[in-house]
């Protein structure tokens, strides 16, 4: 499941302005199994994970809100989804709405022109009610077919239907004369200046989206928003083109007391039956599984780019790494946030290494 190219990414585009927007969301308590295999020991449960949202912003002052993270009544989701989360025992924590956090920020709601979803899933569509009906709603592929109308009009949808009655329900098709290929992934220039592209990534969801991101130009570099396309960083990485540092791999030996770390990596693949330098896990549930895997495969040409930085939706190494709203993630390359978080999630491993250092000693 390796790349097998470097991405030639488009050059000659205007910058937007990233930011990341913390809404306090969180979700513990999640099975591991839920999401990602095959099983690690000590890592039965994914860590305590965040619902990130993002603001993007036109240099013509367009602004774009990709996701919207955890509703803070996901109680009152649509009953095909509440009545099947509820039970589930999973710690969900929803502080506040996006629009709660902008407001602090003297944002108004009624500055957001356009609101992204990656996907229908709860944790991704927020409130929209909290949004003027001026803000449109941006979805993906076969949205409209699987979803509309919503509940209660259809009794077994997952939407809400007052989620997005009385706004413009834009949904991408990624096909005609203004589609656009960014590595092998269709694309769509959002706001037709190079700043900012949608880019079709399909398999957890229908209709699931990535944004791409122009942060800086000379040199140009990029924020990839993932959205769903992974939920741990062990199903990108590593891979042929990608390996585990040695300094990260000399660190992790030198704290869980192992002769070598890369044996002890080496050994927690093969055991479970996955190939030695690849990445760790791969999806368990999605729309198609294998069309998951495809999309994660080409997600890495961009991944290997030392000037693109990959974000998901639920990275929880960005937490205390990142500059958070009202700071902006322009300058993530000049303050070397990439190298900081993209191996942060071996620390994951720790039991597992652990446990394989003490049985041979």
């Amino acid at each position: 499941m390796s790349p097998s190219r470097k991405v030639s990414l488009p050059t000659g585009g205007a910058t937007c302005t990233v930011q990341l927007i913390d809404t306090g969301a969180r979700i513990s308590k999640l099975p591991a199994s839920f999401l990602i295999e095959p099983p690690i020991m000590g890592c039965e449960y994914l860590p305590t994970i965040p619902s990130w949202v993002f603001l993007i912003t036109s240099p013509t002052g367009r602004n774009v809100v990709f996701d919207l993270g955890i509703p803070t009544d996901w109680q009152n989701l649509a009953p095909i989804v509440g009545n099947n989360l509820k039970p589930r025992g999973w710690d969900i924590q929803a502080e506040k709405d996006v629009t709660d956090i902008l407001k602090q920020h003297d944002v108004s709601p009624n500055a957001i022109n356009s609101v992204v979803w990656s996907h229908w899933h709860w944790d991704h569509i927020g409130n929209l009610a909290r949004f003027p009906s001026s803000t449109d709603i941006v979805v993906g592929p076969g949205f409209k077919d699987a979803f509309l109308p919503g509940y209660p009009v259809k009794g077994d949808s997952p939407m809400r239907e007052e989620d997005f009655s009385g706004r413009e329900l834009r949904e991408m098709t990624f096909e005609g004369e203004s589609t656009l290929q960014i590595g092998q992934f269709r694309a769509f220039d959002f706001f037709g200046d190079g700043s900012f592209y949608l880019l079709d990534t399909p398999g957890h969801a229908i209709g699931h989206l990535a944004g791409l991101a122009r942060t800086t130009t000379s040199p140009d570099t990029f924020v990839f928003l993932g959205g769903d396309l992974c939920h741990h960083s062990g199903e990108i990485r590593p891979h042929a083109s990608l390996h585990i540092p040695g300094d990260v791999l000399q660190s992790h030996a030198q704290d869980w007391n192992c002769a070598c770390a890369k044996t002890m990596f080496d050994i927690l693949q093969t055991t479970r039956g996955m190939p030695v330098g690849e990445p760790f896990f791969i999806p368990s549930m999605g729309h198609s599984i294998e069309e998951a895997i495809r999309t994660i495969k080409k997600a890495q040409e961009l991944d290997i780019d030392e000037n693109v930085l990959l974000i998901y939706a639920h990275d929880d190494a960005f937490v205390d790494l990142a500059d958070q709203f009202p700071l902006t993630l322009n300058d993530w390359k000049e303050k070397g946030l990439r190298e900081r978080v993209r191996w942060t999630f071996l620390k994951d491993f720790k039991d597992a290494v652990e446990a394989q250092t003490q049985s041979q000693s």
